[in-house]
């Protein structure tokens, strides 16, 4: 056997590697919700770190692990590569298929587990809203899935909306940029592969009786090339509406994605303007350098807005300054205030977001601004009380199900 780990872990040397996936004791694993794969599959929990282990042939784990890799160097939304397991051989001296380690994203949920008889279409828009924004990125950054679908992306809430993460990318590749060949192929296989899981619901009657299965492909396609248009298509500005061109940074700024340079050349009247967008993750980026905490975009934005009012009420000129008392008096405090038994429900930054909204609407009810220390407390007791342990399932042992229980009872126990 031989190990090829970007994270060294020990414990990982104790598996036991002479036996096929399938075949692993209970002992070792922790049942979790997964979408449907083509291979084996299996969750581990070491050191409190859970990983997510896929048995497959060498060269697919090699490219994978490759590709996972230069990912996370771009900081591209996709789970973390841990390593390779190689050489692996039975008791008897056969061979063994490699095996795929990567960590598993906490707080994550595969599409699966998103789906009831009660998954309102509105929750759908929002799980499609974050798939597009997904390709969108991923094609800007000149990657080719291969297989984009529903079944190889993990969601993560993000302050009332998704985002989204690739999970299997052993059937993509990297380039400097894509063409539009490459493009369309993605968006056809995604036609494709979420129409089948779309009927695959629908016949487990999993699938809300509003939902049509055709619709929804053509829901994803169009919201992905709206997408695609707002951030790449060159715009024609006349001489005296400059000031369009600082609309159309914002706009792209709004949506999450940031500009590093605008090319620009004259035409008559005016002037051809197109932006050069990096990368998505704009809210995200400010938020991590004014304060040191990692959010999703969505949720970085709220904080943002937090912070920014915090700002303007404090009378604080200097935007570090505010920051820093923003984190120490205000979300610091709050994050605190979270019993240790509520604190697995969901991640800090997304009880911080739902605390906002939740102080809204409080305020809103009673005409006047309610304050954060009444709001804290009556979301804490009337709303995060009740909600799913987002994380608990990472305690579950698969002895405690038995083989058809164990992914009917994860998904309802997350998705109630």
């Amino acid at each position: 056997m031989r190990i090829t780990s970007a994270l060294v872990d020990p414990a990982l040397l104790d598996l036991p590697w002479n036996v096929p996936l399938e075949e692993w004791p209970a002992a070792h694993l922790v049942a979790l919700p997964q979408g449907i794969s083509r291979h084996i599959v299996r969750f581990v929990k070491l050191n409190e770190t859970v990983y997510a282990l896929k048995e497959t042939r060498e060269r697919i784990a090699e490219k994978e692990y490759d590709l996972l890799r230069a990912l996370e160097r771009i900081d591209f939304p996709a789970v973390e590569a841990v390593a390779i397991v190689n050489d692996r051989q039975d008791d008897d001296g056969q061979p063994l298929e490699s095996v795929l380690i990567t960590r598993h994203l906490q707080f994550s949920l595969p599409y699966r587990a998103l789906f009831s008889h009660t998954l309102r279409p509105e929750t759908m828009n929002r799980l499609l809203d974050a798939l597009a924004a997904l390709i969108v990125r991923m094609h800007l950054t000149g990657f080719s899935w291969g297989d984009c679908s529903l079944s190889n992306t993990l969601f993560r809430r993000d302050a009332g909306a998704f985002a989204a993460y690739l999970v299997d990318a052993e059937t993509g590749n990297l380039y400097p940029k894509l063409s539009e060949g490459q493009r369309s192929e993605d968006i056809e296989i995604l036609r494709l592969n979420i129409f089948g899981e779309c009927l695959d619901l629908q016949a487990a009657e999993l699938l809300h009786e509003a939902i049509d299965p055709e619709a929804v492909v053509d829901d994803i396609v169009a919201r992905y090339e709206r997408l695609w248009h707002e951030v790449t298509y060159e715009q024609e500005v006349r001489r005296d509406a400059r000031h369009d061109i600082e609309g159309r940074i914002r706009r792209l700024n709004e949506l999450g994605f940031d500009v590093a340079e605008v090319d620009m050349s004259t035409v008559d009247g005016g002037y051809r303007v197109r932006p050069k967008v990096v990368d998505a993750g704009y809210h995200t980026r400010r938020l991590l350098r004014l304060t040191g905490l990692d959010a999703e975009e969505n949720q970085a934005r709220q904080l943002l807005n937090d912070l920014d009012a915090y700002r303007a009420e404090s009378d604080l000129v200097d935007e570090q300054q505010a920051a820093h008392r923003w984190l120490t008096e205000v979300f610091e405090p709050v994050v605190r205030a979270v019993p240790a038994n509520l604190r697995r429900k969901l991640e800090p930054q997304e009880i911080f977001s739902q605390i906002i909204q939740h102080k809204w609407l409080l305020s809103e009810r009673a005409g006047r601004d309610v304050g954060m220390g009444p709001a804290v407390q009556s979301y804490l007791t009337d709303v995060l009380a009740h909600k799913p342990d987002e994380q608990a399932v990472l305690g579950v042992e698969v002895s405690a199900l038995t083989d058809g229980e164990q992914a009917d009872d994860v998904d309802a126990a997350i998705t109630r």
